[in-house]
């Protein structure tokens, strides 16, 4: 098989012994486009070796994907920097962004430096850069000044509480078989956000009161469809729920890499893309977190379970329920996945100017699907599949979802609407 870059026009024998070599140490399965591309791999990669749990790794990568895109933008001049200005930087933007990348994925991942290193070298060797490259210099500059940015952040803090939640009506509590504190805990809701102003800037309304009408509507729903032995639930929509029991930031980085493989014709181009795509799922999850912890809902298995104590006429408990999978350590409302997924399509649906793009997303589950691809012709369709998914999975209320899908969106609305904009001709 011959490598091309398909932004530089480059094929060397090198490229495939560097991709060789990334997929023997786990972190690429095949050729990419770009610089930015390539390093968010590496990135995503590193990220599942750490063993991010419930979204947090999107804090990472959003932190990569900051430093290649000042480090980019810097020699480029395309695009409104983020954070760091370095006056008269020049060299190559492929340096640059690499550099960047590999700088802040050793300060955030320690453990793994030996591999970032490795692939940091052979990389400037692939593209016949020496170095000391100017480039280089740029990107070791914003990688410093980025890691700096966020160093008091209040994410992976060293020592926490560990949160169980509480034991009343409708509060969140442990849920079996682990029945594990809260993990990421409260902590992830007040990381300080990439682009907004606070964590609870796009905070969910409250959930629907348990007596109500809504909240008897969603939660036979999820009994109904969510149980692991529905007879309601079809075959069709077994396979949709254990599709998207996989991890969203493995799957929704790979279906951005694929988009921008494809569809993206510069490395300055790319470089936007997934800051805009990273930085909204970052602050998605940022905002999904405070809901977590500021109502501490329970899970649909808890709910169920004690259907019985609700005060809500229209509902039947079972003790003996139990959902498809188990619930993830955190609480219900609202829904990770569906803000990690919300964010992406809104942040791919800006860029592109348009919701009818045709993609395909992969699963990471290599549980019973009977299928590894969903194909699809719209963002919106896509979004639409993980709410619904997550209900035949019996682990979140259709409110929780569609709160979260919505704050998604404006997440990603406010990320395209204020930053990553395009420099107008006369520089200013």
């Amino acid at each position: 098989m011959k490598y091309v870059h398909s932004k530089t026009g480059k094929f060397d024998k090198a490229l495939a012994i560097l991709l060789t070599a990334l997929m023997v140490a786990g972190l690429a399965s095949a050729a990419k486009a770009d610089v930015v591309s390539d390093w968010n791999a590496i990135a995503v990669q590193a990220a599942v070796t750490a063993a991010r749990q419930g979204g947090s790794g999107t804090l990472d990568v959003a932190t990569v994907h900051a430093a290649i895109y000042d480090a980019v933008q810097n020699i480029e001049e395309d695009y409104e920097t983020y954070y760091v200005d370095i006056p008269g930087a020049s060299g190559s933007p492929i340096a640059a962004a690499a550099k960047a990348a590999h700088d802040v994925l050793v300060n955030r991942f320690p453990a793994q430096a030996a591999t970032f290193d490795t692939a940091y070298a052979n990389y400037l060797i692939v593209n016949g850069l020496p170095t000391n490259d100017p480039g280089v210099t740029v990107g070791a500059k914003v990688a410093a000044a980025i890691i700096a940015s966020r160093a008091c952040d209040g994410s992976f803090p060293s020592a926490a509480e560990p949160f169980i939640g509480g034991t009343g009506i409708g509060q969140w509590r442990p849920t079996p078989p682990a029945n594990s504190a809260m993990n990421p805990g409260p902590w992830q809701g007040v990381v300080a956000p990439f682009t907004l102003t606070r964590p609870s800037q796009f905070r969910s309304p409250p959930p629907p009161k348990l007596t109500s009408k809504q909240y008897a509507i969603d939660y036979n729903e999820v009994k109904s469809l969510g149980a692991l032995n529905s007879s309601t639930r079809t075959a069709a929509q077994t396979d949709q729920a254990h599709f998207y029991a996989g991890n969203f930031l493995v799957m929704m980085n790979a279906l951005v890499r694929q988009l921008s493989d494809s569809q993206v014709q510069s490395v300055s181009e790319s470089s936007r893309l997934f800051a805009l795509t990273s930085m909204s799922q970052a602050d998605a999850i940022i905002t999904v977190w405070n809901d977590k912890a500021h109502y501490n809902f329970w899970r649909p298995i808890t709910a169920i379970q004690n259907g019985h104590l609700d005060g809500n006429s229209r509902t039947t408990g079972d003790p003996t329920w139990t959902s498809l999978i188990a619930s993830p350590a955190y609480p219900d409302y609202s829904s990770g996945a569906n803000g990690l997924t919300s964010s992406t399509m809104r942040a791919l649906e800006n860029y592109f100017g348009n919701d009818e793009i045709k993609f395909s997303i992969t699963t990471t589950n290599t549980g019973p699907t009977t299928q590894d691809t969903r194909s699809f012709t719209s963002f919106s369709a896509a979004a639409q599949e993980v709410v619904d998914a997550r209900i035949y999975l019996g682990i979140h209320f259709r409110f929780a979802d569609e709160a979260s899908r919505t704050i998604g969106y404006k997440v990603a609305d406010h990320v395209f609407r204020n930053y990553f904009q395009q420099v107008k001709a006369d520089g200013r």
